[in-house]
C-alpha cells in the first residue's frame, strides 16, 4: 500500500472546495436532481488531487489549518 505524504492546497483551491460544498437551490425541471454537496465536493477533491497527483477519495486532515492535508499519491501507470 502506497504511503501518505502531505500537501498544501493554495487559497484559489480551498475557496474551490468550499463552493463546492455549498447547497444548490432545487429547480423543478425535468432535468434530474442536481448533484448533492457531497458529489460536488468529491468531484472537486477529483480535480484538485489529478492537479495535484494524489487520490481524491484518501484525503485526511492534517490538524494544521484547512489548506494543510495528508493522502495517498497517484499510481503512476505503466
Amino acid at each position: 500500500m502506497t504511503e501518505r505524504i502531505n500537501f498544501v492546497m493554495t487559497e484559489a483551491d480551498l475557496d474551490e472546495l468550499l463552493q463546492a460544498c455549498r447547497s444548490v437551490p432545487l429547480i423543478a425541471l425535468q432535468c434530474g436532481m442536481p448533484p448533492s454537496p457531497q458529489e460536488n465536493a468529491n468531484a472537486a477533491w477529483d480535480r484538485l488531487g489529478d492537479k495535484m497527483g494524489f487520490d481524491g477519495s484518501t484525503v485526511e486532515p492534517t490538524g494544521k489549518n484547512n489548506r494543510f492535508f495528508s493522502a495517498r499519491p497517484k499510481e503512476k501507470k505503466p
